[in-house]
């Protein structure tokens, strides 16, 4: 009988100690060390730094990037029947040696890939001794950027020179933490005669039936014939392999189900079984790949206005409600499955249907994109590079082929991946960024972008759409000398990022934009103030404390921040007022453009909010904050893409009221717009039956009796189809006579929570529920509401414990609205 395939890890005995660098007195002895782990977790384990996450900590604990650390072990080993006994890494985070009883087995420098080293010559009966000695990888990105030669970057540090994630390094949003660690399980995997070193599995949908087409890579220890199945749905099928190392084998299917995104079907899946056998029919080895049938595209087909950039999944266009996503963790080894299924539940209830994992982070995990599959999420992955040049050559040109290699092999069965992106605004700023004069001749990443990567993914996983980058306008090229065809960030060609506006400009020149598809845009706010509160200890906190500064890292951001502010709101003195407002702010301005764009679809056709989640306690363009908590934007994007819309919009001519259908059944009914006073007196209505397909926008221009103003600053104009609805405003807050918020609120206790009933005696705009000032756990399930005088709103808070009072609830420190940042 043959020896299967059997994995150990080696995941105790582990210790941690500083070898050489600015370690501070009492880290050259050993320290217990978990791995998975890294540096930072393992220390803070043992009590011997702060977290890095509070007050001004990141500082305090920047040395840790400069040192050389060493992970140690011993295990026991016993020789076997196997043929071959590897050193499996499944991940390391970075630049390591490892020696195996003193003897060296091997180097790594790259975080985005697994290793494998055959020791079994190597291993001794009884003890042995494992060390993963850990490169600072600050100094050697600093030593391959004067290797390679240094190129234009976003950051100080060169993170273009190391294949790490770059935001490691610091971000406009992240912290530095320049970590290092065995951060994915390691263990010695024994085998005999073969193994499958690489399964990938596609499952094409066809009429009502499908095919499973599995492609098998051995490798083998041996000559013997191995017997090859696959099974999935009952069905299976096999093949002898008398030779060689590689295998087709497919399932053709009568009857599958079609796997859909979130709001447009369900989701189900198979299990494609592969097993590995030897002549006796002993199992070698076996794998499970779960996938979905669905086919995909993005439709760029040139039309009248440019070309467009549409999803179309199992020929369906699918409008985009996306959102970046960054590590959700700056300590990445801490994020759990459970951890991803929070966010990506998170995501269901604000509506989103797509989850773009951005260029400076990571390849996400297999759980990652099993929830997705699961859930319905579409996933849209960028390689790894971001805002900075890359340099062609070796060692790094040969690491980036392997990364890309297996991570294609890896992700490209599921059902939820539907397109690879070459990088993060790298065309973009090759163009516009003054790259060229810089890069004096020198290689830029090019070869990768327009060359290797589109170049596997045709070998490896044909049926995943891919793009060069992001931004990208469809018919750009590279010559060997230059970019050609339209300019890369071009809003009628392609995707687009827009950033002059938090950079620049007011939000509401969003409006000036009618791009085909957004793929970046955004806006800062500050966490909640219970994250707020707990990662900043300064008294007194001010938006530019020490603290504060610490935690806003983008460049000029509290100058963007009120610059922002000013044309709608004053600016508050009182910091809990200040951070309202900013929230407030934040969410307005999504809010606002995600509007715009959907009403333009279908020639807009999908926009990708920047971004869902934070790594840490930080100002930011997240909707989600680093504790995990909703932050007011959450509800703008959970109202601007709901199911069924109504908002009013500027056309050329006037106002029009956009009525959004984005189900698969019908919608029809009256369209009422009412001008109206502020103290709710209506002065002119105008309805209008309307009726929508699935999937329909239809626009109504308003006439000029709703849409003239007798006095702009106390009148507003709603809109709505049944108890869907949308407002506008002919003046900006500041400018109207917009008076305080009077409102009765009421509590009563309910499953989950407190059911809260909100009535108001006046107009009240946005009114927000702060409520983790109340239970730092405490969600509210809506938002930014604006009621009408005499108008009531019913929302739940779920928390746990006792029914809140409503005298808490209505404190003016939690019950908050955009009255107060007109009338204080």
């Amino acid at each position: 009988m043959t020896t299967p395939l059997t994995f150990r890890p080696l995941d105790s005995g582990w210790s941690l100690r500083a070898c050489a660098g600015p370690a501070p007195e009492g880290f050259d002895t050993d320290v217990a060390a978990t791995v998975p782990g890294c540096v930072h977790t393992d220390l803070l384990a043992a009590g011997l730094i702060p977290d890095p996450f509070l007050d001004d900590n990141e500082s305090a604990l920047a040395w840790i990037g400069l040192v050389d650390w060493t992970y140690s072990t011993t295990f026991d080993w016993s020789r076997d029947a196997a043929d071959r006994t590897d050193l499996v890494f499944q991940g390391l985070d970075t630049v390591t040696t490892i020696r195996l009883n003193g003897r060296e087995i091997g180097a790594t420098a790259n975080q985005h890939r697994s290793y494998r080293f055959d020791v079994r010559d190597l291993l001794v009966e009884g003890e042995n001794e494992l060390v993963v000695a850990f490169r600072s990888p600050i100094k050697y990105a600093n030593e391959q950027s004067v290797a390679l030669g240094v190129r234009p970057r976003a950051y100080a540090l060169p993170n273009d020179a190391i294949r790490k994630s770059a935001c490691s390094y610091g971000w406009d949003w992240g912290i530095a933490t320049y970590t290092s660690g065995i951060v994915k399980p390691v263990g010695l995997e024994s085998w005999s005669a073969a193994r499958l070193a690489e399964t990938r599995v596609v499952a094409t949908p066809s009429g009502d039936g499908g095919t499973v087409t599995v492609d098998l890579a051995l490798e083998r220890a041996g000559a013997d014939a191995v017997t090859l199945t696959i099974r999935t749905a009952g069905v299976e099928a096999s093949a002898v392999l008398t030779s060689g190392d590689r295998c087709r084998l497919t399932i053709d299917l009568d009857e599958v189900d079609r796997w859909w995104p979130t709001g447009y079907g369900a989701q189900p899946l198979y299990d494609v079984e592969v097993e590995l056998a030897a002549s006796d029919g002993s199992v070698l080895d076996r794998t499970t790949r779960r996938v979905g049938f669905r086919d995909v595209r993005w439709d760029m087909t040139p039309d009248e206005a440019g070309t467009p950039f549409t999803l179309v999944v199992n020929d369906q266009p699918v409008f985009v409600k996306g959102v970046n996503w960054i590590p959700d963790d700056a300590l990445t080894v801490r994020v759990t499955r459970d951890r991803v299924r929070r966010r990506f539940e998170q995501a269901l209830d604000a509506n989103l249907n797509l989850i773009r994992v951005w260029g400076g982070g990571l390849y996400e995990s297999d759980d990652f994109y099993e929830l997705a599959d699961e859930l319905g999420l579409l996933v849209w992955q960028d390689f790894l590079f971001a805002c900075a040049a890359y340099a062609e050559e070796d060692p790094l040109r040969s690491e980036v082929e392997a990364e890309a290699r297996e991570n294609i092999t890896r992700l490209a069965h599921h059902a939820s991946l539907v397109l690879l992106t070459g990088n993060n605004e790298n065309l973009w700023g090759y163009e516009d960024w003054g790259w060229k004069l810089r890069l004096d001749g020198k290689t830029w990443g090019a070869y990768y972008y327009y060359e290797l990567f589109p170049s596997l993914v045709d070998e490896l996983a044909p049926h995943v759409p891919y793009a060069p980058g992001s931004p990208f306008s469809p018919g750009l090229g590279w010559n060997g000398r230059q970019q050609t065809g339209p300019h890369p960030n071009d809003e009628q060609h392609g995707s687009v990022h827009l950033w002059e506006q938090w950079n620049r400009l007011d939000w509401t020149t969003y409006r000036a934009h009618t791009p085909r598809f957004v793929a970046e845009f955004g806006w800062q706010g500050p966490p909640t103030w219970s994250t707020l509160t707990r990662s900043i200890g300064d008294d007194p906190l001010t938006p530019e404390s020490p603290g504060m500064i610490v935690h806003q890292k983008a460049g000029e951001g509290n100058v963007k921040l009120t610059n922002g502010l000013l044309p709608h709101f004053r600016l508050p003195e009182h910091m809990e007022t200040w951070h309202w407002a900013m929230q407030l702010n934040q969410a307005l301005a999504v809010r606002t453009a995600l509007e715009h764009f959907r009403s333009w679809a279908p020639h807009t056709q999908g926009a990708i909010v920047w971004q869902l989640n934070d790594c840490w306690p930080v100002t930011s363009w997240a909707a989600i904050d680093g504790d995990e908590r909703p932050k007011p934007l959450f509800y703008g994007l959970r109202n601007a893409f709901a199911p069924r819309v109504v908002t009013i919009q500027p056309r050329e001519g006037g106002l029009a009221a956009v009525v959004s259908n984005d189900t698969a059944a019908a919608w029809s009914g009256e369209l009422v717009a009412r001008r109206l006073g502020f103290d709710g007196e209506e002065h002119g209505r105008f309805a209008i039956a309307v009726s929508l397909e699935p999937r329909e926008t239809t626009t109504v221009a308003l006439p000029a009796g709703i849409t003239e103003a007798a006095d702009a600053g106390a009148e507003l104009i709603a809109a709505a189809v049944g108890d869907v609805r949308g407002f506008w405003f002919f003046a900006e807050p500041r400018d109207s006579s917009l008076g305080a918020a009077d409102v009765e609120v009421a509590a009563e206790a309910a499953d989950g929570g407190t059911r809260v009933t909100v009535t108001a005696r006046s107009l009240v705009r946005d009114l927000t529920l702060l409520v983790d000032k109340v239970d730092p756990d405490a969600v509210a399930s809506d938002a930014l509401l604006t009621l009408l005088p005499g108008e009531s709103t019913t929302l739940l808070v779920r928390h746990e414990g006792p029914a809140l009072a409503a005298s808490t609830l209505s404190d003016p420190r939690v019950l908050r609205t955009a009255n107060e940042l007109v009338t204080s």
